[in-house]
């Protein structure tokens, strides 16, 4: 990436209207200044307007289709992170105008006080898409059916335990008769959306077996990572070769902790919580089922006792956490090495040392 460029252009998004400030990075000339709506046509006329720019954005809703906008017409794109970026959200003179001409004068002069971002190509967006387009599905369930028992304790009753899909048919089936007219709408969207969720893992199964069928088929070798983990890691993840070291995958999705030391004072923090919240998620579930009754022997689950083993508060939850990210760490290594996975690897290797 170049230190400087001729001119640059910042583009404060906006969901309607969008703030567009353009400079000369030699003379600091100003070369444009003004509003343009946030669709593509206008941003098609305003790139194809330019030549050779340097164009800054931060992360949001229309970035990633802007940027890919801008370089297909040539110019060089930079997303910043929204969060990194204090000095815009925390400016005391905050406006769309300032904003845009601070991303411009920072892309000009210090890019990399943006803290750059990759841009995912519009194919990976999409099948991204389907995960996601799943998960609201399922929040969505999830509530209609926490509204359907809150209904049924108020008035002194309690539906039936069991699984989400046949929830339905069997709370139906011994619903007292003044609460039917309420319930009875609900549980029709729950089977509904038990429809539209199956219907996502078919499509999600559909990508798993076709377009990433080879990416995806090392990571299903551990046990506890279904399809919608693997695919997850891969579209989000977006290339093994990212990350120069596997661990930094961990850090790329949050998963390690917060600092703020000052002085002789460094407290432990939480995790940043910082990348996509959907495959934390993910991992997180399956973090849980390696630990959990159903989970064989293996490094990950010894490593975690040994962890927990020491007490303290929330052990267990750190624990947990802690799991969760060794394992985005051995996807990584095995999406990288395509090696087989060895679920007692550390354990033989200690074994060959000590002999």
């Amino acid at each position: 990436m170049r230190e400087s460029i001729s001119e640059t252009m910042g583009i404060d998004l906006g969901d309607r209207w969008s703030h567009v400030y353009a400079r000369c990075g030699a003379t600091g000339e100003i070369l444009a200044e003004r509003r343009v709506r946030t669709r593509q046509e206008d941003f098609e006329a305003l790139f194809a307007g330019a030549s050779g720019m340097r164009v800054v954005l931060e992360t949001g809703t229309h970035a990633n289709w802007v940027a890919r906008l801008a370089k297909r017409h040539g110019h060089e794109v930079i997303v910043g992170q929204a969060r990194r970026l204090r000095m815009i959200y925390e400016n005391p003179t905050k406006s769309d105008a300032v904003d845009a001409r601070m991303l411009a004068d920072l892309g000009s002069t210090h890019p990399q006080l943006l803290h750059p971002v990759t841009v995912r190509d519009e194919r990976t967006q999409a099948d991204l898409a389907v995960l996601r387009a799943r998960e609201n599905l399922v929040q969505a369930r999830t509530q209609l059916v926490n509204a359907a028992r809150g209904l049924a304790k108020s008035q002194g009753h309690r539906l039936p335990d069991g699984s989400t899909e046949c929830l339905p048919r069997r709370a139906w089936d011994v619903c007292p008769g003044e609460l039917r007219p309420a319930l009875r709408p609900l549980l029709l969207a729950i089977a509904s959306l038990t429809r539209q969720i199956r219907a996502a893992d078919r499509a999600v199964h559909k990508l798993c077996r076709g377009r990433y069928a080879k990416d995806v088929a090392h990571l299903l070798q551990i046990p506890g990572i279904g399809e919608l983990a693997a695919l997850g890691f891969v579209l989000v993840v977006g290339s093994p070769q990212r990350f120069r070291r596997n661990r930094d995958v961990g850090a790329f999705l949050g998963l390690v902790p917060r600092r703020d030391q000052s002085g002789a004072s460094d407290p432990q923090l939480p995790i940043t919580k910082c990348g996509d919240p959907m495959l934390r998620k993910l991992l997180g579930q399956s973090a849980h089922w390696i630990l959990g009754p159903f989970g064989g022997d293996c490094d990950l689950r010894r490593w975690a006792a040994r962890r927990a083993e020491r007490g303290g508060k929330c052990a267990k939850r750190r624990a947990v956490v802690a799991v969760t990210r060794r394992l985005a760490v051995l996807l990584l290594a095995l999406w990288k090495s395509g090696a087989d996975y060895e679920p007692l690897r550390n354990a033989r290797l200690a074994e060959v040392a000590g002999a």
